[in-house]
């Protein structure tokens, strides 16, 4: 079980903050990239405005080994485990570890589960570019929708780059799905997770049908990483006005070479965006409209409708990538983490 400690609430936006938008950098930004002066929101709460008007740094980064990538990605661990752990002190859950198919997960549950959860399971992939978050500082969302949404979740802690390149994390999300289904029906298992970890989430179901595997009940995926080339209007339209990953040229884009290692980007595993989505499962999208991913979420939407498979699209006003969770404290968080779970409650058996 992990153990927890308090971070003061003041603090939690700006500890995941720091973990998900970069660590501090040196690093003069690129001229290439054009940074608009965009006008204060005043269309969203103080709380979020404080984040989405906030200057970005550490993005451009561009680590060239294991020793420099290892660095980077120690650096986010200590803020992020500690927002895990303030929230799974404020919502009093119940973190344990365990392996699936002998990957390493993290099991969630929430105090008090309602009895039409009981029987049902969120399986949650989280971001990072293939890179960050691992152990438990890749929780920062999970806690969050068991705490508010009162699910039981199955955090997976899939191996990553650049020790382990494409195709490691989704065989890992794979044979821990395989695993899960040998006890949970498919239909009451929702599959989640936000900008790597929504395209994870998107890459699961292709596989299942690939392989003829029962498909998962539902799917969030919030701000997939689909395409991971640059390739999208808003991978261009809003570089600069996303303050959280900036533009694709920074660590993003030394991130998508180093865990593909020279596969073709436009695998249906690495961009799930040219997947095949005829049989895909209810399917909820997450995107701002800021965000240098919405290209990358409105893409997979016209694959759902084109495909006449149930879809859901929410576009947050003024975020940039993946700030729907990034402050728990502000109200579009907390309605975001509803939305999330009347959407599972809608389509899980």
């Amino acid at each position: 079980m992990i153990k927890t400690k308090v971070l003061k609430p003041t603090l939690l936006a700006s500890a995941l903050a720091f973990a998900l938008v970069g660590c501090t950098s040196t690093t003069q930004p690129d001229a290439s990239v054009v940074t608009h002066q965009l006008a204060p929101l005043d269309t969203v709460s103080p709380q979020l405005a404080a984040m989405v008007n906030a200057k970005a740094t550490g993005w451009d980064v561009h680590p060239q080994n294991a020793e420099e990538w290892d660095a980077f990605v120690q650096s986010f661990i200590p803020s992020s485990e500690q927002f895990t752990d303030a929230m799974v002190e404020r919502y009093n859950l119940t973190v344990t570890e365990e392996k699936l198919a002998g990957v390493p997960c993290f099991r969630i549950t929430p105090p008090n589960q309602a009895e039409d959860k009981k029987d049902k399971v969120l399986v949650f992939f989280h971001g990072g570019g293939y890179v960050l978050n691992p152990g438990k500082s890749g929780l920062t969302e999970a806690v969050q929708l068991a705490g508010i949404g009162g699910y039981t979740i199955i955090g997976i802690d899939y191996r990553m780059a650049p020790q382990y390149p494409f195709p490691a994390a989704i065989d890992d999300g794979f044979a821990v799905y395989q695993e899960l289904i040998k006890t949970v029906p498919a239909e009451k298992i929702g599959v989640f997770g936000t900008s790597t970890g929504g395209a994870m989430s998107l890459i699961l179901p292709l596989q299942c049908q690939d392989r003829g595997l029962p498909l998962p009940g539902a799917v969030m995926a919030g701000t997939p990483w689909s395409d991971i080339g640059k390739v999208g209007d808003t991978y261009f339209s809003n570089e600069g006005d996303d303050n959280v990953l900036v533009s694709y040229e920074g660590w993003l884009k030394e991130a998508a070479l180093v865990y593909a290692n020279g596969h073709d980007l436009t695998d249906p595993y690495l961009s799930p965006v040219y997947g095949d989505y005829s049989k895909f499962p209810p399917l909820m999208l997450v995107s701002g409209t800021r965000d240098l991913f919405l290209s990358n979420t409105v893409r997979v939407q016209e694959k759902m409708l084109k495909a006449e498979r149930p879809v859901e699209l929410v576009v947050y006003e003024g975020i940039s990538h993946a700030q729907y969770y990034f402050n728990p404290d502000a109200p579009e968080t907390k309605q975001h983490y509803v939305n999330v779970t009347n959407f599972f409650e809608r389509y899980l058996k």
